[in-house]
């Protein structure tokens, strides 16, 4: 689990499957109102509360986003809410889950990324981006752009060249550079193979 403040009254919580598997809770059970899920949860929020020297009382607007390949990224909000008087053990958590239409990987070399892009064309992958961003590449994948491939497969093979990564397109279309767009499979196959 790897924790990251934004500001004050909010932080951020990674999680890989391999996190959530040793918590014993599995990907379909996240969609589940189990009372295990929320204790879980719980779990993690005072986790890392401690970590990051957050006192957790109050409201807490719970935002997890499923990453296909990546994990989990949970974005944690302290309120304040004006009707509830000051009671250090009340905690509430408002809970949206929200699954990611994209699939992103890290490369630590272009060659694999090149690699990678061959592979993915040879299963009638044309699409695909590939931005540049803190000394290393990222290719992004749309459901659309695979759809037609069984989601595990593509892990697997994007696994043997590349890491999964918490990076979302969004920070990365804001401050990576963009080397290929929507189209970066055919253009390596061109150009490449």
């Amino acid at each position: 689990m790897r924790v990251e403040r934004m500001t004050n009254e909010k932080f951020k919580i990674f999680l890989t499957f391999d996190d959530l598997m040793d918590r014993g809770l599995s990907r379909e059970e996240l969609w589940s109102d189990l009372p295990r899920v929320h204790r879980i949860f719980s779990d993690m929020m005072y986790d890392a509360g401690i970590e990051l020297g957050v006192e957790l009382s109050g409201v807490l607007l719970v935002q997890v986003y499923l990453l296909q390949a990546q994990g989990m990224l949970v974005v944690v909000t302290k309120t304040e809410p004006a009707d509830i008087e000051d009671d250090e053990d009340y905690i509430e958590m408002k809970v949206t889950l929200d699954e990611s239409k994209e699939m992103m990987f890290s490369f630590d070399d272009f060659e694999h990324v090149i690699r990678a892009g061959q592979q993915l064309y040879q299963l009638d992958v044309t699409g695909g981006s590939v931005f540049f961003y803190h000394d290393s590449y990222y290719m992004l994948l749309e459901d659309e752009e695979i759809f037609h491939l069984d989601q595990d497969q593509v892990i697997a093979l994007l696994s043997e060249f590349a890491s999964a990564t918490a990076a979302t397109s969004h920070r990365l279309i804001e401050y990576g550079k963009q080397i290929m767009d929507k189209d970066a499979c055919r253009t390596i196959y061109k150009h490449f193979s």
